[in-house]
């Protein structure tokens, strides 16, 4: 993937998921939970790559834990 996704990976491996897939209206939303919160929801934007939406995932689940705010794009 050339960039790291550091939060991401620390994510998994601590039992967290994150979650590619269609959502409405023929969106593609990536999600991340830590296995019992929501941490982050991205709608992806138009003409963005599944690379760029996995870094913003990635920035979203370092932001959400910093401040235990959940990173929702969906749902505005």
């Amino acid at each position: 993937m050339g960039a790291t996704v550091k939060n991401i990976e620390a994510l998994i491996e601590d039992g967290g998921e994150i979650t590619l897939g269609a959502g409405d209206a023929n969106e593609c939303w990536a999600t991340a939970n830590d296995g019992h919160n929501c941490l982050a929801m991205l709608v992806r934007r138009d003409g963005e790559s599944l690379n760029a939406l996995l870094k913003r995932l990635d920035k979203a689940i370092a932001k959400s834990r910093d401040s235990g705010d959940v990173i929702d794009e969906v749902n505005r």
